[in-house]
C-alpha cells in the first residue's frame, strides 16, 4: 500500500453490507469525495439516513496513495471559460482557492492533525521551454484573479528550495502539505460520529436509480451518489466514463538535517514542475521527500493497480528523477514505493451532477487535483440534494460552471490503450528534446498531444 498506511498502519475494518436495506442518500465510495460529501449533508441535515458502501476501506484509493497536495487546482477550467465565459471560470477559481482553507478549518474543527502545513505551491522550470510555459501559466493565473501569486527568477527560486537548473518558478499561497491517509481516516471517524453509516469490503457492482448494487445486498435510496474516481470503470456500464490514469510515487528515508540545510525548503512548499509528464513532491512532516510522477500512464480495459504495487523500472525511473533534482540525493535510500489511480475524464474537466430525473449524482475526473477538489465537490453536492428536496434553493456553489457538465466517452479499446499510450510517448520524448535542446519552444508534437487528449 502507499508509505501513507505503511506509517499509520491500515484501520481496523468496519462491518461489510449484510443485507437489503434503506437510506435516505447512498454515497458509492468511501474517499474524499464520498466522506465529505457525507459530512456536509449530515451536518446541514442531521435528520438524514446516510449510508457510504466502500469496496476495501475508507481511503483505499486515490485519497490514501496520493502525494498530499492540498492545493487551489481544478481540471477544466480554460475549458469552462470557454463553454461559460471567463467569469464563470473566474468563480471556480475563487471557489477552489477558499476550498484550501476550507479543509483545513474543517480538519481543525473535527480535531484531525493531518500534518498539514500551509507553505503554498511553488512550480519550478528547469529549461528554456519550461520557463516559457511556466510564464504563460503565471500569467493565466493571474488574468483568473489570483492576484497573490509570485513570479521568481533562479536566486529567489534557489531561496526557497535548491533545485539543480531551476532557473524560474512561480508560487501560489493556496497551497497546503498534508498527510492524505491521516486526513481521510480523520474524515471517516467524523462522519461516523455524526451518525452516517459506513460498510467496507462491500463492492458496489452496479448504481441504477434509487439501487446500489451489491454481492450482499442493494441499498434503495432516493439518491444514489457515484463516488468512485479512478475505480469508476468496474461498476456495471461505465468502462469508458473517466479513465483510470496511474501515478507512482516513491519516498526517502528521512534526510538528516545538513541535507535540508543545503536544499532549503524550509517553507514546507509542495513543489511541482512544468514539464509534460510532470512531477509533484513535497516535504514530510518527519522529514522526508515524497516524490510522484508517470509510470506506466494506462493498463488496458480500464484496469486499476494491484494494491498499489509498483514495476521496478518505474521505482528506477523516479528514483533518477529525484537525483536530478536534487543531485545529492543519489544515494539516498528509497523506503517505500508505491501507486494509485486518478480518473481523467475524455475532456480532462472534473465534474460534479445531479440528475434530478433520476436522483443520480455524481463527482471526479479531478485529474490528480483532487485533494482539495473533493471538498468542493461534496459541498456543491449537499447544495445540490437540498436544492432537488426543497430544503434550500440555488446557490453559488450549484452556478459554477463545473455543475453537471456532461463529457463523452473514452474511446473503446485497444484505440483507447494505443491513445493513452502514444500521448505519454509523445510527451517523454517531448521533455527529453527539450532538456537536450534548451529549445525555448513546445515541440510540436506535445502541442499535437494536449489537443488530441483535451488537455490543451
Amino acid at each position: 500500500m502507499s508509505f501513507w498506511y505503511a506509517q499509520e498502519g491500515t484501520p481496523a475494518p468496519r462491518e461489510p453490507l449484510t443485507g437489503d436495506t434503506t437510506a435516505d442518500v447512498c454515497v458509492v465510495g468511501g474517499g474524499f469525495t464520498g466522506l465529505w460529501t457525507a459530512y456536509y449533508l449530515k451536518k446541514a441535515s442531521p435528520f438524514l439516513r446516510i449510508t457510504v458502501l466502500e469496496q476495501k476501506f475508507c481511503g483505499y484509493g486515490a485519497s490514501g496513495r496520493n502525494g498530499g497536495w492540498l492545493y487551489n487546482g481544478v481540471a477544466g477550467r480554460d475549458r469552462y471559460a470557454r463553454l461559460h465565459g471567463r467569469e464563470a471560470a473566474v468563480r471556480l477559481q475563487r471557489a477552489m482557492n477558499d476550498t484550501v482553507s476550507e479543509v483545513i478549518r474543517a480538519a481543525d474543527e473535527e480535531g484531525i492533525v493531518a500534518d498539514i502545513h500551509r507553505g503554498g505551491v511553488l512550480k519550478v522550470a528547469r529549461t528554456p521551454a519550461q520557463s516559457a510555459r511556466l510564464k504563460a501559466f503565471h500569467a493565466a493565473e493571474l488574468a483568473y484573479g489570483e492576484h497573490d501569486r509570485e513570479l521568481y527568477g533562479a536566486r529567489e527560486t534557489a531561496r526557497r528550495v535548491r533545485v539543480a537548473g531551476a532557473v524560474a518558478s512561480t508560487w501560489t499561497p493556496h497551497g497546503a502539505r498534508l498527510h492524505p491517509a491521516k486526513l481521510v481516516r480523520g474524515l471517516a471517524q467524523a462522519v461516523e460520529a455524526l451518525g452516517v453509516t459506513i460498510h467496507e469490503s462491500t463492492p458496489v457492482t452496479e448504481i441504477r436509480p434509487k439501487h446500489a448494487v451489491t454481492p450482499y445486498g442493494t441499498v434503495r435510496a432516493p439518491y444514489v451518489l457515484r463516488c468512485t474516481e479512478g475505480f469508476t470503470g468496474s461498476l456495471k456500464g461505465q468502462r469508458r466514463t473517466w479513465l483510470p490514469m496511474n501515478s507512482s510515487m516513491i519516498v526517502t528515508e528521512p534526510l538528516p538535517e545538513r541535507t535540508w540545510e543545503r536544499l532549503g525548503w524550509e517553507g514546507r512548499e509542495t513543489l511541482g514542475d512544468m514539464a509534460h509528464a510532470h512531477m509533484y513532491a513535497q516535504r514530510t512532516a518527519d522529514g522526508r521527500i515524497a516524490l510522484g510522477g508517470r509510470g506506466v500512464p494506462y493498463r488496458f480495459g480500464s484496469r486499476t493497480d494491484n494494491n498499489g504495487r509498483t514495476q521496478p523500472a518505474t521505482v528506477l525511473a523516479l528514483r533518477e528523477l529525484l537525483a536530478d533534482l536534487f543531485p545529492e540525493l543519489a544515494g539516498a535510500r528509497i523506503a517505500h514505493a508505491w501507486s494509485g489511480v486518478l480518473g481523467v475524464p475524455r475532456d480532462w474537466c472534473a465534474t460534479v451532477a445531479l440528475d434530478r430525473s433520476t436522483g443520480l449524482g455524481w463527482a471526479g475526473g479531478y485529474v490528480g487535483s483532487g485533494v482539495a477538489t473533493t471538498n468542493l465537490a461534496g459541498r456543491t453536492l449537499r447544495d445540490l440534494i437540498q436544492q432537488d428536496s426543497g430544503q434550500s434553493g440555488p446557490t453559488e456553489l450549484t452556478a459554477l460552471p463545473w455543475v453537471n457538465h456532461r463529457v463523452r466517452r473514452w474511446e473503446p479499446e485497444p484505440l483507447r490503450w494505443l491513445g493513452v499510450h502514444g500521448l505519454y510517448a509523445a510527451y517523454r520524448d517531448a521533455d527529453r528534446r527539450e532538456a537536450t535542446t534548451h529549445t525555448a519552444v513546445t515541440p510540436g508534437l506535445a502541442r499535437v498531444a494536449d489537443r488530441i487528449s483535451g488537455r490543451g
